[in-house]
C-alpha cells in the first residue's frame, strides 16, 4: 500500500470528524449537569437528541455535496467542509445553554456531511487498483480519532480541566486536514478537469434510485449505521450511570470499542481481498449479533471493557464494505453518488438508533441496560440484508 499526500488529508480529515463525534459523547455527563439536562434526571432523550440535530444537517449537506464537488472538485469540496465542521465543534466548546451547543452542531453537521459524503470516493479515485483495501484502512482512521480522544479526554476530565477545553483543542485539529486540502501542492489529485453540470450529477442519482437492490443496501447503511454509533455514543454514559465509574473508566471503555475498530478496519484493509467482502460482513455482523447479546447483563467492569474491544473488531468492516461491496454490484453506476446516497442512510441511523437508545432508557427500569439489546438488533438485521444481496449476486452470476 502507498500513500500521498491527500491519502494523509482524508486520514487527518476523518480523525478530527471522530473526535467531534465523540468528544462530547465523553464529556456528556459532566455537560449536561453544567447545561441542565441531567442524564441522572431524565436527560437521557435529550442527550440522545443531540446526535439526531447533528444528522438532520449531515444528510442535507450530503444531498447537495455531490453537486458541490461536480462544481468545485472533492478537494476543495473537502476542505471547506472541514473548516465548517471545525467551527462548529468550536461553537459547542462556548456554548452557555443547551439550544447554542445544539446549533454548534448542526453547524458542525454541515461540514460532517460533506466529509461523509465525499470521503469514500475521495479515497476510491486516489487508488482505483484496490478500493477496498484502501477505504477500509483510510476509515480505521475514524477509530484512531475515537481512540486518542476518549483516552485523552476521559483523563483530562478526571483530572478536573474543563470540558469546554477539550472541545475547544478538538475544533482547532480540523486545520490539519483543512491546510493538506486547501493549500497548493505538486501532487494533483484526480479530479475532473471541468465542472460537472448539475443535471449529470442528478441523472446519475436517478439511475442509482431506480435500482431495487440499492435499496437492500440503503437499508444495510441504516442499521449498520445505528448500531456502531450507539456503541460510540452511549458507552461512556452507561459506564458512568451504570457502573458507577469515573470519567476516566469511560473513557477507556470507549477506547476498548475503538482499539478492537483500529485492528479491524486496518487488519482487514491490510489483507482483504475485494471477492471476500460480503462474507467479511456477515460473519462479522453474526459475531457482533452474539458479542453484544451480553452486553445488558454483564456487572463487570473489565469483562465489559474485553467484550467492547470484541464488538469493535466485529464492528469495523460494517460501513465501509457495505459501500464497497455496493459499489461492486452495482458496477455501472456513478461511485461519488453510490457513495453518497449509501452514506445518507447510514447518518440519519446513527441519529436515529442513538435517539432511540435514549428514549428506551428514559422508559425503562433498568436505564440504558435494556436500551443496549438495540444494538445486536440492528447488528442480526445487516447480516440477514447482505445474506440476502449476497445470494442475488451469486444468482445473477
Amino acid at each position: 500500500m502507498s500513500f500521498g499526500r491527500y491519502d494523509y488529508a482524508a486520514f487527518t480529515s476523518f480523525i478530527s470528524y471522530a473526535a467531534g463525534s465523540v468528544a462530547i459523547p465523553v464529556a456528556l455527563v459532566a455537560l449536561a449537569n453544567e447545561l441542565g439536562f441531567s442524564l441522572q434526571a431524565g436527560g437521557l432523550s435529550a442527550g440522545g437528541a443531540l446526535q439526531v440535530g447533528r444528522s438532520i444537517p449531515m444528510v442535507l449537506a450530503m444531498l447537495v455535496c455531490g453537486f458541490a464537488a461536480g462544481r468545485w472538485g472533492k478537494r476543495k469540496t473537502m476542505g471547506i467542509s472541514v473548516l465548517f465542521m471545525g467551527i462548529g465543534i468550536g461553537l459547542c466548546a462556548i456554548a452557555p445553554a443547551y439550544g447554542i451547543l445544539f446549533f454548534g452542531l448542526m453547524i458542525a453537521g454541515i461540514g460532517e456531511g460533506v466529509i461523509e459524503g465525499l470521503a469514500t470516493p475521495f479515497i476510491q479515485d486516489l487508488h482505483l487498483d484496490q478500493p477496498g483495501r484502501y477505504i477500509n484502512f483510510t476509515h480505521s482512521f475514524w477509530s484512531v480519532g475515537v481512540l486518542a480522544t476518549v483516552l485523552i479526554s476521559g483523563l483530562l476530565l478526571t483530572l478536573g480541566v474543563s470540558w469546554r477545553l477539550i472541545i475547544g483543542a478538538v475544533s482547532l485539529s480540523a486545520l490539519i486536514p483543512a491546510l493538506l486540502l486547501l493549500l497548493p501542492s505538486r501532487n494533483k489529485y484526480p479530479e475532473h478537469t471541468e465542472p460537472i453540470h448539475w443535471s449529470v450529477v442528478r441523472n446519475h442519482s436517478l439511475s442509482i434510485i431506480k435500482v431495487p437492490r440499492f435499496w437492500l443496501f440503503f437499508a444495510a447503511m441504516f442499521v449498520a449505521g445505528g448500531g456502531e454509533f450507539c456503541l460510540t455514543f452511549w458507552t461512556a454514559s452507561y459506564i458512568q450511570l451504570n457502573f458507577s465509574a469515573a470519567a476516566w473508566a469511560a473513557g477507556a471503555g470507549t477506547a476498548f470499542f475503538a482499539a478492537g475498530m483500529v485492528l479491524g478496519r486496518s487488519g482487514w484493509g491490510y489483507l482483504l481481498h475485494q471477492h471476500h467482502l460480503k462474507q467479511l460482513i456477515v460473519y462479522s455482523a453474526i459475531a457482533g449479533t452474539m458479542i453484544t447479546l451480553f452486553f445488558p447483563v454483564i456487572t463487570n467492569l473489565w469483562l465489559f471493557f474485553g467484550l467492547l474491544f470484541l464488538s469493535g473488531v466485529a464492528t469495523a468492516p460494517f460501513w465501509p464494505s457495505v459501500q464497497s461491496f455496493c459499489s461492486d454490484c452495482m458496477p455501472e453506476s456513478d461511485t461519488t453518488m453510490l457513495f453518497i446516497l449509501l452514506s445518507c442512510a447510514g447518518v440519519p441511523g446513527c441519529g436515529f438508533f442513538t435517539w432511540l437508545m435514549g428514549f428506551v432508557g428514559n422508559h425503562s427500569s433498568n436505564g440504558l441496560a435494556n436500551a443496549f439489546y438495540i444494538v445486536p438488533a440492528c447488528f442480526i438485521i445487516l447480516a440477514v440484508i447482505i445474506g440476502l444481496c449476497w445470494n442475488m449476486n451469486h444468482k445473477s452470476n
